[in-house]
């Protein structure tokens, strides 16, 4: 089916969460549009400012994601996650993809205010939605970070004064987190739900157990980011084939089961997002 905006993924998944997952390789994309028609969900092929530093550029990996996404029976859509640079985001709008993270949040308040404001104003001539994130999630460099947390007051200042379509909260996850230990502060969530005239966006989100991510959808949390989840699910898979095979050297025989492990996962963390 065609491409399908994000705003419409979200109407579409209501009252559930919003699945976003991001792409590392081919196989990634393969196996959450594939997650999705097994779940029969909407999800988000995303694809971060990091992945694309590793491929060298991003339309390679990104057109490939926009076919396997149009030609998917699943509502998906394409998204350019945590660029740091408007020259990322102005590639990734010119070659189709119609939604992108700006990620000012390491800047001042004002920085990021002024920053994020003038990104949005150009992609929304353009059709395409915006996120951004006020504050730091933590854990980008690997580094968990418990007492971070989104004041809901400023949250929506910060909405107004840059005009984006969605927002990336503190609430007690951390990026590439490995256990799945993250306690969210689901009272925040409710408030910032409340405050936050946008959707609210929950990064870091592999290190919250299945429970603890129903509960924030629950309430308030509408667009769930996970990647370390998959990579985790797809290398044990590759090391269990590699394990038991030292002469094997035919990569589909060991990114096959990675693939078919991470389209089990996004199936799953679909369904426990559902409702």
């Amino acid at each position: 089916m065609p491409l399908t905006p994000v705003s419409e993924l979200i109407a579409a998944a209501r009252p559930g969460g919003l699945g976003a997952f991001n792409v590392i390789t081919l196989e990634h994309a393969e196996a959450i549009a594939a997650g999705a028609e097994a779940a029969d969900r909407p999800a988000v092929l995303q694809i971060s400012e990091n992945t694309v530093a590793y491929h060298g550029s991003l339309a390679p990996l990104a057109l490939a994601c926009l076919r396997i996404a149009a030609d998917s029976t699943a509502p998906l859509a394409v998204h350019l996650d945590h660029a740091t640079s408007f020259a990322l985001v102005r590639a990734a709008a010119e070659l189709g993809i119609g939604s992108v993270m700006y990620d000012g949040s390491t800047a001042a308040y004002a920085d990021n205010v002024a920053a994020t404001a003038e990104i949005a104003a150009w992609c929304h001539a353009r059709g395409v939605f915006v996120e951004a994130e006020l504050g730091a999630v933590g854990g980008k460099d690997g580094a968990h970070t418990p007492g971070v947390r989104t004041d809901p007051a400023e949250a929506a200042e910060f909405v107004a004064a840059t005009g984006v379509d969605a927002l990336a909260v503190a609430v007690g996850s951390a990026h590439a987190m490995h256990e799945r230990s993250a306690e969210l502060d689901n009272e925040l969530i409710g408030r910032l739900s409340v405050k936050v005239p946008v959707p609210l966006v929950l990064h870091g989100s592999s290190g919250v157990p299945d429970a603890g991510l129903h509960a924030a959808v629950q309430h308030g949390m509408t667009k769930i980011n996970l990647a370390t989840r998959l990579n985790i699910e797809a290398t044990a898979a590759v090391r269990a084939v590699l394990g038991s095979d030292a002469a094997l050297s035919d990569p589909r025989k060991y990114l096959r089961p990675a693939r078919t492990a991470i389209q089990r996962e996004v199936t799953h963390l679909l369904r426990v997002l559902r409702d």
